[in-house]
């Protein structure tokens, strides 16, 4: 079929449908660069275009133009399905324009970008991309060429990183990861900051993505006063690392949010200053307060660890003593709540699944580059939270009841 020209005018289906199964059947592709559709896609494109130039020709007759078909010209065509070589009709006044393919154009963009988007969404680097089009399609596209398409992406991120947020949510998360990205010629450490909300109906969001140097409480500030700017009211309670000056950020952007630091980092950072044959006996301990019942028996326990360590490890202990009003927020709430907001999983979770789509990348080439890459798979990521998290009626009802007035449930 590849080598036959197909006549469109008395073109048999039928038979086409029982000769293409035959050769399915034999393992011959559907599509590629000798795939049973590719020669029927060739002919309807130039059927198309014999039709454009009719229509050209017939205006030039209106106009009282002497033009005519003047044979035609071969260009090899590019396409998601496969590469073909195409005729396409010239003119005497060399005035015909067609529409659908372009006098220059050698690549039907919208299906072959398609397909490169859609795989450079699924974490693929350029080099593989190129791979899988040569394999798959036959075609051959430079990395470049693959750079400017993801392009496109730009101003599909710049709108969705200034979309307007809801007024209030019930709880964020926020923390920071960090890539290395090629700047004017040397690997630059930069840090990814981002906020993960969970809003009135339970489903978690990510408002933002920043980027900066290094993590700091300065620049969480500017980061805060742009979700507000983007719509954000109320915050009831942030559940954030230890990053000095991050609760004084939080406070002066947000000041009626409950901080809540992750007991889980705490807990990390106190481990590295306590000798390894000491660590098991001080878990043992430093859990019966982060895991009591209530806050009035966790400080007991509190006093108690004290009273073991505190000579042996005075800042360790000093340290939870400092932080405890930050740290025990969480005991006023219920189980379901608790175990929401004590750590910052959820979002370092989030942070675990961008690391699959970005493990194949030594340094960025710039930070456009990892910027895209980081927004497509945010929204793959966010494809599947499309649920309530678990328990979140009680959750809100409750929250209902401690933040009262800050929650209108009764406009959801």
């Amino acid at each position: 079929m590849n080598n036959t020209k197909i006549d469109l005018a008395n073109f048999d289906f039928s038979e086409f449908q029982k000769e293409a199964i035959n050769k399915l059947k034999s393992g011959q592709s559907l599509t590629g660069k000798d795939g049973i559709l590719t020669p029927l896609i060739k002919e309807i494109l130039e059927a198309a275009l014999d039709g454009e130039m009719d229509t050209h020709l017939s205006d030039c007759r209106e106009q009282g133009q002497a033009n005519r078909r003047n044979g035609k010209l071969k260009k090899t065509i590019k396409t998601g399905t496969g590469s073909f070589e195409l005729e396409t009709p010239r003119d005497r006044e060399s005035s015909f324009e067609p529409e659908l393919v372009k006098k220059r154009q050698t690549v039907l963009n919208e299906s072959l970008d398609n397909k490169i988007l859609s795989l450079y969404a699924a974490g693929m680097s350029y080099e593989t991309i190129k791979e899988h089009l040569s394999d798959m399609y036959g075609l051959d596209v430079s990395p470049a060429k693959i750079s400017l398409i993801t392009d496109k992406l730009m101003p599909i991120i710049t709108e969705w990183r200034n979309r307007p947020l809801e007024a209030v949510y019930p709880i964020v998360f926020l923390d920071a990861m960090h890539f290395k990205v090629r700047e004017e010629g040397k690997v630059r450490s930069k840090a990814f900051y981002s906020i993960l909300g969970v809003g009135v109906d339970g489903r978690k969001d990510i408002l933002g993505m920043y980027f900066s140097e290094n993590e700091g409480a300065h620049f969480w500030l500017s980061v805060l006063n742009d979700i507000r700017a983007r719509g954000v009211e109320d915050i009831l309670i942030a559940s954030i690392d230890g990053l000095k000056g991050f609760p004084e950020a939080i406070s002066a952007v947000f000041p009626k949010t409950e901080i809540q630091l992750c007991v889980v980092h705490q807990i990390r950072n106190s481990l590295k200053y306590v000798i390894s044959k000491d660590q098991k006996a001080f878990m043992l301990d430093l859990k019966l307060v982060y895991k009591a019942s209530s806050k009035d028996l966790a400080e007991h326990h509190l006093l108690e660890l004290e009273e073991k360590w505190g000579k042996k490890y005075p800042a360790v202990i000093k340290s939870w003593q400092t932080n405890w009003d930050s740290l025990s927020q969480y005991f006023k709430y219920p189980e379901e709540l608790r175990r929401i907001i004590y750590t910052t999983n959820i979002v370092e979770g989030f942070h675990r699944q961008v690391r699959k789509y970005t493990k194949s990348k030594g340094a960025f080439t710039s930070e456009n580059a990892l910027l895209k890459l980081i927004y497509c798979a945010c929204q793959k990521i966010m494809e599947k939270w499309n649920q309530p998290m678990h328990n979140w009626a009680l959750i809100i009802s409750q929250l209902h009841i401690y933040f009262d007035g800050r929650i209108n449930l009764e406009l959801r």
